[in-house]
């Protein structure tokens, strides 16, 4: 074990190899926590730590429960405890509706964005049970598709509405252990998976036509999360809604 001086200041970021994990991650690094950066490719959390004395690269599958056991194990054997979980590892899945998605897709898009989420907020909650002191916070992070969904996105959106029923039932059974738990839902921040659906370029909108959307700094969303995280242990952020100024969330359809 090593870096004492990160008592109270461990994180453990998912999906931490790029887009808002990798931003968070660093921000969390400025601020100074130490860092625990998941993900499935190691170059890119290499790139993501850039040599920082307080980041930990860790491989990591969040679908495998064995990867999300060692992810936690490997964190606790470098700083002892967790203190902070940033869920955030997830895909957006195949455009289709519910008649048109495979079952493999359907299934491929729920391991990642639902169960992997479940799985390490699971380990998450186990450490922060068990550390002294104990407790913790975790950090969802959901989608404005967890309030309203764009159309043919049938299992990114039905992940995301899941995602609040999860961050609602940890807050509720992690009281009596000092665990807190809230969401962060982001509309059209600057990132390669807006690139997939083409925001930039003409995002598909409720009537069929498509629309050149607004985004915002992914270092933004960032700073939004690190209020969620620098609350004090008295207090719980339960939800965040950050969008790209002018994006058609509010009225959309």
């Amino acid at each position: 074990m090593d870096h004492p001086e990160a008592q109270g200041r461990v994180a453990v970021v998912t999906g931490a190899g790029s887009g808002i994990g990798r931003a968070v991650a660093r921000l969390l690094l400025a601020d100074g926590y130490a860092v625990a950066l998941a993900g499935r490719r190691e170059p890119q959390l290499v790139e993501t730590a850039d040599g920082h004395p307080h980041a930990l690269a860790v491989t990591c599958d969040v679908t495998r429960p064995d990867d999300v056991e060692q992810l936690f194990e490997a964190t606790r054997q470098k700083w002892g405890r967790v203190d902070l979980l940033f869920n955030n590892a997830g895909v957006f899945g195949p455009a289709a509706s519910v008649d048109e998605i495979s079952l493999a897709d359907w299934e491929a898009t729920v391991a990642v964005n639902l169960t992997g989420s479940m799985l390490c907020a699971a380990a998450a909650v186990r450490a922060m049970k068990a550390q002294d002191p104990r407790g913790g916070r975790i950090i969802n992070n959901g989608s404005i598709s967890a309030h309203s969904p764009r159309p043919r996105t049938v299992a990114y959106a039905v992940t995301k509405h899941a995602m609040t029923g999860l961050t609602k039932s940890i807050e509720l059974d992690g009281r009596d252990f000092g665990i807190t738990c809230g969401q962060i839902d982001i509309g059209n921040t600057a990132t390669d998976i807006m690139d997939t659906i083409g925001v930039g370029a003409g995002a598909l909108q409720a009537d069929g036509s498509r629309r050149v959307e607004p985004t915002f700094p992914v270092e933004d969303a960032a700073r939004a999360v690190l209020m969620m995280a620098s609350m004090p242990p008295s207090a719980s952020v339960g939800s965040v809604v950050i969008t790209a100024a002018g994006m058609p969330f509010i009225g959309r359809g």
